[in-house]
This record gives C-alpha cells, sequence and structure tokens, in this order.
C-alpha cells in the first residue's frame, strides 16, 4: 500500500496549459477513480504519475518519498492499459512473468506469484495459450495478472475497460474490484464512464479541463454536487436543469408555478444564500419528483414523449414550462404512463439543488 500526495502537479505542451495545477492525496488501500470527458486531463494526471509524461510544475510524493522525476521502473507502480499490451509472441504464463524475470528474481518465486494469481484470476488452464487464443475479458485479466505478480505500491488503470463489451465490462468492474479488496492495495482508475466511476470508487475525482470539480464518494458527488458539471455528469439519467427564479410566496419557496418543498433549516439556508431575483437553475434528479394527481397545487404539468421500460424501472421523457425533462416512475405504479399522457409532478421535499446562473455553483453546498 501507498499513500500518494499531487502538490500543485501540472502540465502544458509549450504555450498550452492542459493541467494548471492539482492538488488532492490519495489513502493508502484506496481505489480512487479518475473520471472526467474526453480532453480533461485525466489520463495525462495517470500518465504523470507513472512517469510516462513528465511534469511542467508540482510535486509527486509517495508515502512522503518526492517520485516527480524518477524513471518509471524505479516508482514501484503497475499499469493496466486500455490496449492490454500484451505480448502476442509469449504466453500467459510468459507474458505475466516477464518483468520478474528481467528483474533477475528467483524462479520458484517467479512461479509461485504467477501460480497465485492464476488462481485468483481465474485464468487457470489458460497458462500456456497466447494472446490471440484468449478473449477479450481474459487478455485484460492476463493483464491484471502481469501487475498483481509484481506486489507493487500502486495500481494504475487506464480506461482498461473500453475494449470489452457491456457484459464483459461488468463482470470485470466486479474483478478488479474484488482484486483490489485482496490485495488491499491502493489504486487509481481512469475512466470516461461515470457509472463505472460511480460502482467501484471509493471516491471520485472529476475532472473537467484540466481542473478538479469536485473530489468525494460516489454519494457525495451524486447527492451533494458543487456545480452544475457535476451534477449533470454523475448520474443517468442526468439531473434536470431549469432556469429561472425563486419567490416566496407565503412563507413557501415557488420557481414558475411549481412549489419546492423545504425543511425549515433549507428555507434559512437558501434565504441567506440568494439574492432577490437573482436568477438561478432548480436540479431536480429524475427520481426526486413524486407523482401527484391533476390540478395539485403547485404542481408541474409534463407531456410525455418518450417512455423507457428498463425492467427494473421506468423514466420517462417529456416537455414541461421548462422545457425538456425527465422523471423517475415510481415502482409499483399502477398503470405506466405511456405517449402523449399527461402528468402532475412535484418535487420531494429538500431532494432539489439551487445554482448560481452565472456561476455555476451550488447555493446549498455544505
Amino acid at each position: 500500500m501507498a499513500h500518494l500526495q499531487l502538490q500543485k502537479v501540472g502540465k502544458s505542451y509549450g504555450a498550452v496549459e492542459v493541467i494548471p495545477g492539482i492538488d488532492f492525496e490519495i489513502n493508502s488501500g484506496e481505489f480512487l477513480v479518475l473520471v472526467g470527458p474526453s480532453g480533461s486531463g485525466k489520463s495525462t494526471l495517470l500518465k504523470m504519475i507513472a512517469g510516462l509524461e513528465e511534469t511542467t510544475s508540482g510535486k509527486i510524493l509517495v508515502d512522503g518519498e518526492d517520485i516527480t522525476h524518477l524513471d518509471p521502473s524505479a516508482r514501484d507502480l503497475a499499469m493496466v492499459f486500455q490496449s492490454y499490451a500484451l505480448y502476442p509472441h509469449m504466453t500467459v504464463r510468459d507474458n505475466m512473468s516477464f518483468a520478474l524475470r528481467m528483474r533477475g528474481e528467483d524462479p520458484a518465486e517467479i512461479d509461485r506469484r504467477v501460480k497465485e494469481a492464476v488462481v485468483m484470476l481465474d485464468l487457470g488452464g489458460l497458462e500456456g495459450r497466447k494472446p490471440g487464443q484468449l478473449s477479450g475479458g481474459q487478455r485484460q485479466r492476463v493483464a491484471m495478472g502481469r501487475c498483481v505478480v509484481r506486489n507493487p505500491k500502486l495500481f494504475l488503470f487506464d480506461e482498461p475497460l473500453s475494449n470489452l463489451d457491456a457484459k464483459l465490462r461488468a463482470q470485470t468492474r466486479i474483478e478488479i474490484r474484488r482484486l483490489h479488496e485482496r490485495l488491499n492495495a491502493t489504486s487509481i482508475f481512469v475512466t470516461h464512464d461515470q457509472v463505472e466511476a460511480m460502482t467501484m470508487a471509493d471516491r471520485i475525482a472529476l475532472l473537467k479541463d484540466g481542473k478538479l470539480q469536485q473530489i468525494g464518494s460516489p454519494q457525495d458527488l451524486y447527492l451533494r454536487p458543487k456545480n452544475t458539471f457535476v451534477a449533470t455528469f454523475i448520474g443517468t439519467p442526468e439531473m434536470n436543469l431549469m432556469p429561472g427564479q425563486i419567490e416566496t410566496v407565503e412563507g413557501v419557496f415557488q420557481f414558475g408555478g411549481m412549489q419546492l418543498p423545504a425543511s425549515q433549516e433549507r428555507q434559512s439556508r437558501l434565504t441567506a444564500a440568494m439574492k432577490p431575483g437573482m436568477p438561478v437553475k432548480v436540479g431536480i434528479r429524475p427520481e426526486h419528483f413524486e407523482i401527484v394527481p391533476a390540478g395539485t397545487k403547485g404542481a408541474l404539468e409534463i407531456k410525455v414523449n418518450v417512455v423507457e421500460w428498463l425492467g427494473h424501472e421506468i423514466f420517462i421523457f417529456g416537455q414541461s414550462s421548462f422545457g425538456a425533462i425527465g422523471v423517475r416512475v415510481p415502482e409499483g405504479m399502477a398503470v405506466a404512463p405511456s405517449a402523449k399522457d399527461v402528468l402532475s409532478i412535484r418535487p420531494v421535499s429538500d431532494r432539489w439543488h439551487v445554482f448560481d446562473a452565472a456561476s455555476g455553483d451550488n447555493l446549498l453546498a455544505e
């Protein structure tokens, strides 16, 4: 295990600054996921940690030791790539043992570690096969096995599931997380897929344009997003954002005719954070609406356009006075909505957010 610190780590290519300077820590034994859209700097940051890219500024510390300018081979880490990076002419056994043989490890010790990794990764019976004779999921497990046998301080994963189909991605997610738990390792996993981030991470670091938007547990980013980018990137379907102004009518928050039920504490916090007439965006996740009887005071009407039935849940998408909107239908609803239906909905108390329309910052962020 290793404790990793990034101190104002930045990267520029000539005059182009891709990462202006990032600070955060990864605790020993933690599984941290770097997530963000293409071009956000997550793979570049991972490569700087690995030593495959030179840092322009800042320091990278592992257990207090400055490794910023060490060669990759001296950093005691292992990396799993998107492309597997296996030697096509070598067997599974030879691919997994190659780095140990190059380091001159004892043959008996190499054999022991490879056998342990084969069992751990369910590769029994495949030791004599070459990569071309394996499925995509098996190749990825071999790539992970090559890292496991080295017993490094840090495991780095650079979008390792991108080449797998949906079913294999789900299976391999579980395998990687299980491997992490068994090894009690410190792991950094890069992905552009927020579902992978939500299901695998102890903590998520969300990047945009090389800047850290928020770092915290999956629950933190989902339930307490710091800005509109975090709110819409995390969650499927994404959070509904509706522009307008909040008014107080007889002690009740009103937003374009829709009532925003709130506890006394929330009313006090929002009143303190929001100036009268301030342009805002109200954010509500699809599952944080409730369907109410037609004509309910303070409800919002939505004309259904599309119904997505996913087996365990139903999402409806339609038009409202705020524009397009998505709503999760509660489980067990007697009659599921269909296209062209008109529903009345309203937000659940305290399960909505208010963002500054100009900055995008969450006015209710703790």
